[in-house]
């Protein structure tokens, strides 16, 4: 008690004070971040960033003893720098305040708990239609799916969904109802060949960032446990992790296919795996499609990593954190007028024309419904056929705008490109010696 009194009292006499930079990078706005340093910081601003839809091409990170100082380069999806004074200003706000944890106008919809709904968990085994019969079971039982993040790897699925009652349009309390959802909704997620036990649980009011939980729940289910996979396209990570003997330090180099919330998937598990960034460099290259990160780490006792086993224990780890949200399946994103049963019927269309859901974000905001499926066919490594794509819009109707993105594959990475990163990762060290 008296150690969270001194903390405190340091973080009274030192604020958090935060700079938003426009001039010095031509092509980023520059974020610098000093706090007085305390558990979980480092992830906690790269989620407010990461939440407001912002791209992070570049970090360094430095929390060595009680301070905390992290420089960001950051820009907006479309690639333009940060210049609305709003947005600005709720940055700075935010971050200079205790209250991390407050959603942003343009932040992610449905990241965040409320009391409005029922938050369900699952965790099973993966197959193709599992997404089409959760939603047809919960729409079986009378729950609105108001928003959910489903994401699946290595034959395993896992799902955060919040549901209200349809009638009623709020959270399901009655114990007996919701019993009967979670004896079903485990049997679905089961399966027939599932070694594992399929999970159900109720999120409590006031439980964590949505996507940070979902980390957990396939990290809890060990889906990083997998026989080895060939590269393909080039979307496998490089993980190393080495021993910093001369400093203490337990160093993990990463370098793979860049792409949004890269630098939070893998802060959040490092953290998660208890482990802390004392410090660390992010970047991305103009004219490169690859990021190299950096990070000097510690068990949360101060210890480095002294076994090999653990060593390929934290490389499991991150590649999965990294595979879970890489893919090269085809993006639908549908836009419709939210209705009872909605996400049933698309998932079901999906389903009948030989679509396999990878990865999905459900928004329902104003009585609008924006949904994203990441979809592959039944094989999973062959483009969609676009004569699917037009017999799917035809079955949903014409109400329903569903938008496609065709991915392309990622470019490999050239000789330049593997010595800059390994110059940059040795002038870290130099650095911080």
């Amino acid at each position: 008690m008296e150690d969270d009194e001194y903390a405190k009292l340091i973080r009274r006499m030192n604020p958090p004070r935060v700079t938003i930079d426009n001039n010095s990078s031509p092509d980023a706005t520059v974020i610098q971040v000093e706090s007085v340093n305390r558990p979980g910081i480092l992830l906690d601003v790269v989620q407010v960033l990461t939440d407001m839809n912002l791209i992070i091409t570049k970090a360094y990170i430095s929390s060595d003893g009680r301070w905390f100082m992290d420089v960001f380069n950051v820009k907006h999806q479309n690639g333009n720098k940060v210049t609305d004074e709003g947005m600005i200003s709720y940055i700075t706000k935010i971050l200079e305040s205790d209250a991390f944890y407050v959603p942003s106008p343009e932040s992610s919809v449905g990241l965040r708990p409320s009391l409005d709904y029922t938050s369900i968990e699952l965790a099973g085994s993966d197959r193709p239609g599992l997404l089409s019969e959760v939603c047809a079971v919960l729409a079986d039982l009378s729950c609105n799916v108001v928003s959910a993040g489903i994401w699946t790897h290595n034959a395993r699925a896992a799902a955060v969904v919040n549901v209200t009652d349809d009638m009623m349009g709020c959270a399901i309390e009655d114990p007996d109802r919701l019993l009967t959802i979670q004896n079903r909704l485990c049997n679905v997620f089961k399966g027939n060949n599932d070694l594992k036990t399929a999970k159900m649980t109720l999120s409590p009011p006031g439980s964590m960032h949505r996507e940070r939980r979902l980390h957990q729940i396939m990290f809890d289910d060990r889906d990083y446990e997998k026989i080895e996979q060939e590269d393909i396209n080039g979307l496998k990570a490089d993980v190393c992790v080495l021993d910093c003997i001369e400093k203490d330090y337990t160093v993990i180099t990463m370098r793979c296919k860049d792409r949004p919330k890269l630098l939070f998937d893998t802060v959040c598990t490092i953290t998660d795996m208890q482990y802390v960034v004392y410090h660390g460099v992010v970047h991305t290259g103009k004219m490169e499609a690859y990021q190299a990160c950096y990070y000097y780490i510690r068990h949360v006792d101060g210890i480095r990593i002294s076994s090999e086993a653990e060593h390929k224990r934290v490389i499991k780890c991150l590649e999965a954190a990294i595979e879970r949200r890489t893919s090269e399946a085809l993006e639908l994103e549908l836009c419709a007028e939210d209705e009872v049963g909605l996400l049933s019927d698309i998932t079901r269309i999906f389903r009948e024309n030989s679509l396999c859901i990878k990865r999905a974000e459900i928004t329902t905001v104003k009585g609008k419904a924006k949904d994203t499926f990441y979809v592959t066919n039944t094989s999973g490594d062959s483009p969609v056929d676009p004569r699917t794509i037009d017999s799917i819009r035809k079955q949903i109707g014409q109400h329903k705008a569903l938008d496609v993105r065709w991915n392309s594959s990622p470019k490999k990475p050239t000789r330049e490109e593997t010595t800059m990163s390994y110059i940059f990762g040795h002038l870290l060290k130099f650095q911080i010696g």
